[in-house]
Protein backbone atom coordinates (compact mmCIF):
# COMPACT_ATOMS: atom_id res chain seq x y z
CA UNK A 1 0.00 0.00 0.00
CA UNK A 2 1.58 3.60 -1.02
CA UNK A 3 1.09 6.10 1.43
CA UNK A 4 1.40 9.55 0.89
CA UNK A 5 2.46 12.29 3.52
CA UNK A 6 1.07 16.24 2.88
CA UNK A 7 4.12 18.42 3.00
CA UNK A 8 3.61 21.52 5.01
CA UNK A 9 3.77 24.57 2.39
CA UNK A 10 5.45 28.03 3.15
CA UNK A 11 2.52 30.72 3.26
CA UNK A 12 3.18 33.86 2.26
CA UNK A 13 2.09 37.02 4.23
CA UNK A 14 2.16 40.42 3.98
CA UNK A 15 4.13 42.74 6.99
CA UNK A 16 4.05 46.75 7.50
CA UNK A 17 7.43 47.76 7.12
CA UNK A 18 6.20 50.41 9.46
CA UNK A 19 3.99 49.32 12.61
CA UNK A 20 5.27 45.44 11.99
CA UNK A 21 1.50 44.12 11.05
CA UNK A 22 0.26 41.25 8.96
CA UNK A 23 -2.50 40.85 6.39
CA UNK A 24 -3.21 37.68 4.28
CA UNK A 25 -3.15 40.52 1.06
CA UNK A 26 -1.76 43.08 -0.43
CA UNK A 27 -3.19 46.52 0.34
CA UNK A 28 -1.78 49.80 -0.77
CA UNK A 29 -2.92 51.29 2.69
CA UNK A 30 -2.04 49.40 6.02
CA UNK A 31 -5.13 48.76 8.02
CA UNK A 32 -3.48 48.93 11.20
CA UNK A 33 -1.00 52.39 11.10
CA UNK A 34 -2.81 53.81 7.75
CA UNK A 35 0.95 54.40 6.13
CA UNK A 36 0.59 53.84 2.14
CA UNK A 37 2.93 51.68 0.19
CA UNK A 38 4.45 49.73 3.29
CA UNK A 39 2.86 45.89 3.13
CA UNK A 40 6.20 43.74 1.87
CA UNK A 41 5.56 40.10 1.42
CA UNK A 42 6.69 37.32 3.25
CA UNK A 43 7.08 33.69 3.22
CA UNK A 44 6.34 32.09 6.34
CA UNK A 45 7.87 28.56 6.76
CA UNK A 46 6.26 25.62 8.62
CA UNK A 47 7.16 25.47 12.81
CA UNK A 48 8.61 21.98 12.00
CA UNK A 49 11.04 23.61 9.44
CA UNK A 50 12.17 26.04 11.80
CA UNK A 51 15.21 25.33 13.78
CA UNK A 52 16.20 27.47 16.90
CA UNK A 53 20.36 29.21 17.74
CA UNK A 54 18.64 29.39 20.81
CA UNK A 55 17.71 25.80 21.31
CA UNK A 56 20.93 24.27 20.13
CA UNK A 57 22.68 26.50 22.72
CA UNK A 58 20.69 25.00 25.20
CA UNK A 59 21.27 21.85 24.35
CA UNK A 60 24.52 22.23 23.92
CA UNK A 61 25.27 23.55 27.71
CA UNK A 62 22.93 21.18 29.61
CA UNK A 63 24.23 19.89 32.44
CA UNK A 64 24.24 16.56 31.86
CA UNK A 65 24.41 16.07 28.14
CA UNK A 66 21.13 15.32 27.74
CA UNK A 67 18.32 17.23 25.38
CA UNK A 68 16.59 20.06 27.99
CA UNK A 69 12.96 19.47 28.60
CA UNK A 70 10.01 22.33 28.18
CA UNK A 71 10.36 25.01 30.99
CA UNK A 72 8.15 24.11 33.70
CA UNK A 73 6.01 26.78 36.21
CA UNK A 74 7.73 27.18 39.28
CA UNK A 75 6.70 29.81 42.50
CA UNK A 76 7.46 33.56 41.80
CA UNK A 77 9.74 33.34 45.41
CA UNK A 78 11.89 30.50 43.77
CA UNK A 79 11.97 32.08 40.00
CA UNK A 80 15.49 33.02 38.89
CA UNK A 81 17.18 30.96 41.60
CA UNK A 82 18.41 31.54 45.24
CA UNK A 83 20.81 34.73 44.48
CA UNK A 84 19.21 37.65 42.25
CA UNK A 85 21.50 37.86 39.24
CA UNK A 86 23.55 41.99 39.72
CA UNK A 87 23.81 43.88 36.61
CA UNK A 88 26.87 44.95 34.71
CA UNK A 89 28.57 48.16 35.75
CA UNK A 90 29.71 49.92 32.43
CA UNK A 91 31.89 52.13 35.03
CA UNK A 92 30.34 55.25 32.47
CA UNK A 93 27.45 57.17 35.25
CA UNK A 94 25.77 58.77 32.80
CA UNK A 95 25.39 55.31 30.75
CA UNK A 96 24.56 53.47 33.44
CA UNK A 97 21.79 56.55 34.68
CA UNK A 98 19.82 55.70 31.29
CA UNK A 99 19.89 51.99 31.64
CA UNK A 100 18.52 51.97 34.80
CA UNK A 101 21.70 51.11 37.05
CA UNK A 102 23.53 49.26 34.42
CA UNK A 103 23.46 46.46 31.73
CA UNK A 104 21.03 43.53 33.00
CA UNK A 105 22.66 39.98 32.18
CA UNK A 106 20.30 38.27 29.68
CA UNK A 107 18.62 41.60 28.10
CA UNK A 108 18.97 42.84 24.82
CA UNK A 109 19.27 46.29 24.20
CA UNK A 110 18.29 48.00 21.06
CA UNK A 111 20.53 51.28 20.28
CA UNK A 112 19.46 53.49 17.22
CA UNK A 113 20.83 56.73 16.12
CA UNK A 114 21.48 58.63 12.91
CA UNK A 115 24.81 57.87 10.46
CA UNK A 116 27.69 58.99 12.11
CA UNK A 117 26.45 60.46 15.29
CA UNK A 118 28.59 57.69 17.31
CA UNK A 119 26.76 54.77 18.09
CA UNK A 120 30.11 52.31 17.38
CA UNK A 121 32.24 54.54 19.28
CA UNK A 122 29.69 54.31 22.28
CA UNK A 123 29.24 50.43 21.98
CA UNK A 124 33.36 49.87 21.54
CA UNK A 125 33.92 52.40 24.73
CA UNK A 126 31.26 50.54 26.79
CA UNK A 127 33.09 46.85 26.07
CA UNK A 128 36.35 48.56 26.87
CA UNK A 129 35.09 49.66 30.23
CA UNK A 130 33.32 46.45 30.84
CA UNK A 131 36.45 44.33 30.44
CA UNK A 132 38.42 45.84 32.76
CA UNK A 133 36.30 45.15 35.28
CA UNK A 134 36.61 41.02 34.38
CA UNK A 135 33.47 40.81 32.00
CA UNK A 136 34.17 39.14 28.45
CA UNK A 137 32.94 40.64 25.76
CA UNK A 138 32.48 40.05 21.98
CA UNK A 139 32.29 42.61 19.38
CA UNK A 140 30.64 41.01 16.03
CA UNK A 141 30.87 43.81 13.18
CA UNK A 142 29.13 43.47 9.85
CA UNK A 143 30.01 46.97 8.43
CA UNK A 144 33.51 46.92 9.09
CA UNK A 145 36.53 44.38 9.20
CA UNK A 146 38.40 43.42 12.40
CA UNK A 147 41.13 45.81 11.39
CA UNK A 148 39.00 48.77 11.11
CA UNK A 149 37.60 48.24 14.70
CA UNK A 150 41.07 47.84 15.72
CA UNK A 151 41.84 51.64 14.30
CA UNK A 152 39.03 52.79 16.42
CA UNK A 153 39.79 51.44 19.33
CA UNK A 154 43.85 52.79 19.33
CA UNK A 155 42.11 55.93 18.74
CA UNK A 156 39.58 55.47 21.87
CA UNK A 157 42.65 54.46 24.08
CA UNK A 158 41.75 50.74 23.79
CA UNK A 159 44.51 49.36 22.38
CA UNK A 160 45.89 45.93 23.62
CA UNK A 161 44.81 46.63 27.62
CA UNK A 162 41.08 44.40 26.56
CA UNK A 163 42.67 41.03 26.10
CA UNK A 164 38.83 39.91 26.84
CA UNK A 165 37.58 41.96 24.13
CA UNK A 166 37.33 39.72 21.13
CA UNK A 167 36.65 40.98 17.61
CA UNK A 168 33.96 39.40 14.75
CA UNK A 169 33.84 40.84 11.22
CA UNK A 170 30.97 38.88 9.73
CA UNK A 171 27.42 39.00 8.66
CA UNK A 172 26.07 35.46 9.06
CA UNK A 173 23.45 35.03 12.32
CA UNK A 174 24.65 30.81 12.53
CA UNK A 175 28.43 32.05 12.64
CA UNK A 176 28.05 34.65 15.08
CA UNK A 177 25.93 32.40 17.70
CA UNK A 178 29.01 29.42 17.12
CA UNK A 179 31.85 31.96 18.30
CA UNK A 180 29.69 33.01 20.91
CA UNK A 181 29.77 29.26 22.18
CA UNK A 182 32.74 29.48 21.87
CA UNK A 183 33.80 32.61 23.47
CA UNK A 184 31.16 32.64 26.09
CA UNK A 185 30.94 36.12 26.30
CA UNK A 186 29.25 38.33 28.71
CA UNK A 187 28.08 40.79 26.45
CA UNK A 188 27.39 40.45 23.03
CA UNK A 189 27.33 43.51 20.75
CA UNK A 190 26.11 42.96 16.84
CA UNK A 191 26.84 46.09 14.81
CA UNK A 192 24.63 46.42 13.01
CA UNK A 193 21.17 44.71 13.11
CA UNK A 194 20.49 45.47 9.44
CA UNK A 195 23.77 43.90 7.69
CA UNK A 196 22.84 40.09 9.87
CA UNK A 197 20.86 37.40 7.93
CA UNK A 198 20.12 33.67 8.30
CA UNK A 199 20.22 31.27 5.99
CA UNK A 200 17.08 29.61 6.51
CA UNK A 201 14.84 32.70 5.17
CA UNK A 202 15.51 33.34 1.08
CA UNK A 203 15.49 37.03 1.92
CA UNK A 204 17.73 39.74 1.39
CA UNK A 205 19.72 40.93 4.96
CA UNK A 206 18.07 43.95 6.30
CA UNK A 207 14.50 43.10 4.88
CA UNK A 208 11.66 42.39 7.14
CA UNK A 209 11.53 38.63 7.52
CA UNK A 210 15.44 38.96 8.09
CA UNK A 211 14.93 41.05 10.83
CA UNK A 212 12.28 39.58 12.77
CA UNK A 213 13.83 36.24 12.71
CA UNK A 214 17.53 37.12 13.59
CA UNK A 215 16.34 39.46 16.22
CA UNK A 216 13.92 36.86 17.44
CA UNK A 217 16.51 33.83 17.53
CA UNK A 218 18.98 36.67 19.24
CA UNK A 219 16.17 37.64 22.00
CA UNK A 220 15.90 33.84 22.22
CA UNK A 221 19.62 33.68 22.62
CA UNK A 222 19.96 36.34 24.76
CA UNK A 223 17.79 34.26 27.78
CA UNK A 224 18.37 30.57 27.17
CA UNK A 225 22.31 31.55 27.59
CA UNK A 226 22.23 34.92 30.59
CA UNK A 227 24.58 36.90 28.24
CA UNK A 228 23.43 40.66 27.62
CA UNK A 229 22.81 41.11 23.87
CA UNK A 230 23.35 44.83 22.25
CA UNK A 231 22.11 45.86 18.71
CA UNK A 232 22.69 48.55 17.05
CA UNK A 233 20.16 49.63 14.80
CA UNK A 234 19.90 52.34 11.58
CA UNK A 235 17.33 55.17 11.95
CA UNK A 236 14.90 56.12 8.96
CA UNK A 237 14.88 59.92 7.64
CA UNK A 238 12.29 60.58 9.71
CA UNK A 239 14.39 59.21 12.88
CA UNK A 240 12.73 56.39 13.58
CA UNK A 241 14.21 53.10 14.04
CA UNK A 242 14.23 51.39 10.85
CA UNK A 243 12.18 48.34 10.90
CA UNK A 244 8.89 47.18 11.78
CA UNK A 245 7.73 47.97 15.01
CA UNK A 246 8.30 44.53 16.21
CA UNK A 247 12.13 44.72 17.06
CA UNK A 248 10.90 47.24 19.55
CA UNK A 249 8.39 45.15 21.40
CA UNK A 250 10.46 41.95 21.02
CA UNK A 251 13.93 43.64 23.20
CA UNK A 252 13.98 44.82 26.56
CA UNK A 253 15.51 48.17 26.21
CA UNK A 254 15.56 50.35 23.41
CA UNK A 255 17.89 53.59 23.51
CA UNK A 256 18.06 56.29 21.23
CA UNK A 257 21.51 58.52 20.63
CA UNK A 258 20.18 61.58 19.79
CA UNK A 259 22.27 64.86 18.76
CA UNK A 260 23.80 67.34 16.27
CA UNK A 261 26.60 66.00 14.06
CA UNK A 262 27.88 69.78 13.81
CA UNK A 263 27.74 70.13 17.56
CA UNK A 264 29.69 68.49 20.14
CA UNK A 265 26.69 67.38 22.39
CA UNK A 266 25.80 63.89 22.31
CA UNK A 267 22.43 62.39 24.05
CA UNK A 268 21.63 59.33 25.22
CA UNK A 269 17.46 58.70 25.95
CA UNK A 270 15.97 55.74 27.25
CA UNK A 271 12.74 55.43 24.90
CA UNK A 272 12.23 51.84 26.56
CA UNK A 273 13.30 50.08 29.40
CA UNK A 274 11.61 46.88 31.58
CA UNK A 275 14.16 47.50 33.78
CA UNK A 276 13.92 51.30 35.03
CA UNK A 277 12.63 54.86 33.95
CA UNK A 278 12.68 56.17 30.34
CA UNK A 279 12.67 59.63 31.34
CA UNK A 280 16.58 59.57 31.97
CA UNK A 281 18.73 60.71 29.61
CA UNK A 282 22.66 60.56 29.54
CA UNK A 283 24.84 63.60 28.32
CA UNK A 284 28.16 63.29 25.93
CA UNK A 285 30.33 65.13 23.97
CA UNK A 286 32.09 64.15 20.81
CA UNK A 287 35.41 64.96 21.26
CA UNK A 288 39.24 63.38 19.67
CA UNK A 289 38.88 60.49 21.88
CA UNK A 290 36.27 59.72 22.03
CA UNK A 291 33.05 60.42 24.04
CA UNK A 292 33.11 62.22 27.11
CA UNK A 293 31.31 62.52 30.01
CA UNK A 294 29.31 65.82 31.04
CA UNK A 295 29.12 65.88 34.64
CA UNK A 296 26.04 66.17 36.27
CA UNK A 297 24.80 69.68 36.94
CA UNK A 298 26.26 71.19 33.44
CA UNK A 299 24.76 73.41 30.86
CA UNK A 300 23.62 72.73 27.30
CA UNK A 301 24.08 76.34 26.83
CA UNK A 302 27.13 76.54 29.33
CA UNK A 303 28.87 78.71 26.61
CA UNK A 304 26.04 81.50 26.80
CA UNK A 305 25.61 82.00 30.20
CA UNK A 306 28.63 84.45 31.00
CA UNK A 307 27.45 86.21 28.04
CA UNK A 308 25.31 89.56 27.65
CA UNK A 309 21.14 88.67 27.26
CA UNK A 310 21.17 88.59 23.66
CA UNK A 311 17.66 89.04 21.96
CA UNK A 312 15.82 86.24 20.61
CA UNK A 313 17.66 83.62 23.26
CA UNK A 314 16.60 82.55 26.40
CA UNK A 315 18.14 79.88 29.27
CA UNK A 316 15.68 77.69 30.47
CA UNK A 317 15.98 74.97 33.16
CA UNK A 318 14.64 71.59 31.91
CA UNK A 319 13.65 68.30 34.29
CA UNK A 320 14.23 64.75 32.92
CA UNK A 321 14.25 61.91 34.85
CA UNK A 322 16.56 63.41 37.79
CA UNK A 323 18.19 65.79 36.63
CA UNK A 324 18.47 69.51 35.75
CA UNK A 325 19.65 70.52 32.17
CA UNK A 326 20.16 74.74 31.14
CA UNK A 327 18.58 74.52 27.56
CA UNK A 328 19.29 77.66 25.39
CA UNK A 329 16.10 78.19 23.07
CA UNK A 330 16.32 80.50 19.92
CA UNK A 331 13.47 82.10 18.30
CA UNK A 332 13.38 84.51 15.29
CA UNK A 333 10.34 85.64 13.24
CA UNK A 334 10.88 87.90 9.86
CA UNK A 335 8.83 89.56 7.35
CA UNK A 336 6.95 86.79 5.06
CA UNK A 337 3.33 86.40 2.75
CA UNK A 338 0.05 86.46 4.46
CA UNK A 339 -1.51 82.92 3.75
CA UNK A 340 1.78 81.55 2.93
CA UNK A 341 4.45 82.23 6.05
CA UNK A 342 6.30 79.95 7.69
CA UNK A 343 6.70 77.98 11.26
CA UNK A 344 9.71 76.25 11.46
CA UNK A 345 11.01 74.23 15.03
CA UNK A 346 14.02 72.57 15.34
CA UNK A 347 13.72 70.33 18.74
CA UNK A 348 10.62 71.77 20.02
CA UNK A 349 7.05 70.29 19.29
CA UNK A 350 5.62 71.93 15.70
CA UNK A 351 2.09 72.01 16.90
CA UNK A 352 2.92 73.63 20.45
CA UNK A 353 4.30 76.32 18.64
CA UNK A 354 1.99 77.13 16.72
CA UNK A 355 -0.51 76.63 19.78
CA UNK A 356 1.39 79.26 21.51
CA UNK A 357 1.72 82.10 18.38
CA UNK A 358 -1.98 81.83 18.21
CA UNK A 359 -2.21 82.24 22.13
CA UNK A 360 -0.11 85.46 21.37
CA UNK A 361 -1.94 86.97 18.69
CA UNK A 362 -5.37 86.01 20.66
CA UNK A 363 -4.63 87.34 24.09
CA UNK A 364 -1.08 89.47 23.49
CA UNK A 365 -2.36 91.02 21.13
CA UNK A 366 0.70 90.29 18.60
CA UNK A 367 -0.07 90.33 15.31
CA UNK A 368 2.26 87.49 13.83
CA UNK A 369 -0.03 85.70 10.78
CA UNK A 370 2.44 87.70 8.18
CA UNK A 371 5.44 86.87 9.46
CA UNK A 372 7.61 84.05 9.56
CA UNK A 373 8.02 82.12 12.59
CA UNK A 374 11.41 80.23 13.69
CA UNK A 375 12.28 79.14 17.03
CA UNK A 376 15.38 75.78 17.85
CA UNK A 377 16.82 74.47 20.64
CA UNK A 378 20.73 75.01 20.83
CA UNK A 379 23.06 71.99 20.52
CA UNK A 380 20.71 69.47 18.96
CA UNK A 381 19.13 68.82 22.11
CA UNK A 382 14.83 68.15 22.33
CA UNK A 383 13.05 69.76 25.00
CA UNK A 384 9.35 68.04 25.29
CA UNK A 385 8.52 69.53 29.08
CA UNK A 386 6.21 71.91 28.87
CA UNK A 387 7.20 74.52 31.12
CA UNK A 388 9.62 75.35 28.02
CA UNK A 389 6.38 77.32 26.92
CA UNK A 390 7.33 80.68 28.80
CA UNK A 391 10.83 81.11 27.86
CA UNK A 392 9.96 80.59 24.22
Amino acid sequence: MLYIHAMAKKRTGYICSSCGSESLRWMGKCPACGAWDTLEAVKHEPESAHRSLAAAWTVTHADDGAPTHAPQAVPLAQAGGDAPQSRLDTTIPELNRVLGGGIVPGSVILLGGDPGIGKSTLVLQALGALTRTGCRALYATSEESAQQVRLRADRLGLGDSCDDLFVLADTSLARIVEQAKRVEPGVLVLDSIQMVYTTEIDASPGSIAQLRRCCTELVYLAKASGMAVILVGHVTKEGALAGPKLLEHLVDVVLSFEGDRYHALRIVRSVKNRFGTTQELGLFAMEERGLIEVPDGASVAAETLGDDPQPGSAVTPTITGTRCVLAELQALTANGFPGSVKRKSSGLDASRLAMLIAVLEQRAGITLYDRDVFASVVGGCRIIEPAADLPL
